[in-house]
């Protein structure tokens, strides 16, 4: 069977730009605005379950329409939601800019994302069997990274395996590699981008780091956009890559938590690592021929 993948982080309202051109300074830019329902760890949910793994989402939200619409949206996705709704605090929001060519910049409001409590992870979802990915974003800021640990802790206690996502290279360099590596230190899998594992170990090779975030974690994947992602095991010299197959890259919003989606899918039914990170790949694609982050 599938094990249940409990998914802790944030929810947020994507507000995705795609540019005509460059930023004209002081000036107008042209551009095709849409929104889209977003998050990191909602959009790995949403595309976990769109392939059939059973999936629990621990969150935050405001009690506004925007957070109505985001818990409606994933719950026919097939997610089921454990998600705590503030009084105070609207549901987050993050402003997109996607470049011509794909690539995109966020400016980021996380609202009801940074009062994640404690008290919103329910220890029920916790079992031997199932598994717990987290967004690193919890763990980036104070509000919500006494939750994040408390679910790592549940985790670990009932024997869970866990796989955590770094999120974000800034943020993760304000906070400190080090401070971020002991918080997750044991963890099985961490799911990072080039920049992330950069950041984590100060090294620029994709595959220095990912050997080097190998004393921290059992596995390490790095996704390498267009030039698809590498994968190491502690205690293994060998380095596993697999390209990223072409496609007509319309947005890059979500296409790392979609990688993870697919990633932990196939790990979880049993697939080799190979397999994996085909999958991981496979999901990314279709994710970058969208827009927005969401299947």
């Amino acid at each position: 069977m599938t094990p249940t993948v409990v998914v802790l982080g944030d929810v947020v309202t994507d507000v995705v730009a795609r540019l005509r051109g460059p930023i004209a300074q002081g000036s107008d830019t042209g551009a095709r605005i849409a929104r889209r329902p977003g998050g990191s760890a909602a959009n790995v949910s949403a595309w976990l379950a769109t392939l059939g793994v059973p999936t629990v989402l621990v969150a935050r939200v405001g009690d506004d329409r925007e957070g109505a619409e985001q818990l409606d949206v994933l719950r026919r996705a097939g997610v089921r939601t454990r998600v705590a709704v503030d009084p105070e605090r609207p549901t987050g929001t993050v402003v997109a800019l996607v470049a011509p060519a794909g690539g995109r910049s966020m400016v980021t409001d996380r609202g009801a994302n940074l009062a994640l409590a404690v008290e919103d992870v329910p220890d029920d979802e916790f079992r031997a069997g199932h598994h717990l990915h987290l967004s690193g974003y919890a763990l980036l800021d104070r509000g919500p990274r006494a939750a994040a640990r408390r679910a790592l802790a549940l985790a670990r206690e009932a024997g869970m395996t866990v796989s955590v996502d770094p999120s974000s290279a800034e943020p993760l360099t304000r906070v400190g590699p080090g401070r971020f590596l002991e918080w997750t230190r044991g963890v099985h899998t961490c799911l990072a981008n080039l920049d992330e594992a950069r950041a984590l170990t100060g090294l620029l090779p994709a595959q220095a780091a990912a050997r080097a975030l190998t004393a921290s974690y059992a596995e390490v994947v790095v996704t390498l956009g267009a030039r698809g992602a590498l994968r190491a095991a502690a205690g293994s010299p060998d380095i596993i890559r697999v390209p990223a197959p072409p496609v007509s890259v319309v947005d890059t919003t979500g296409a790392g938590d979609a990688f993870s989606a697919g990633f932990l899918a196939a790990r979880g039914s049993g697939a080799p690592a190979l397999a994996a990170l085909r999958g991981g790949a496979a999901l990314a694609a279709r994710a970058v021929a969208l827009t927005g982050a969401r299947p």
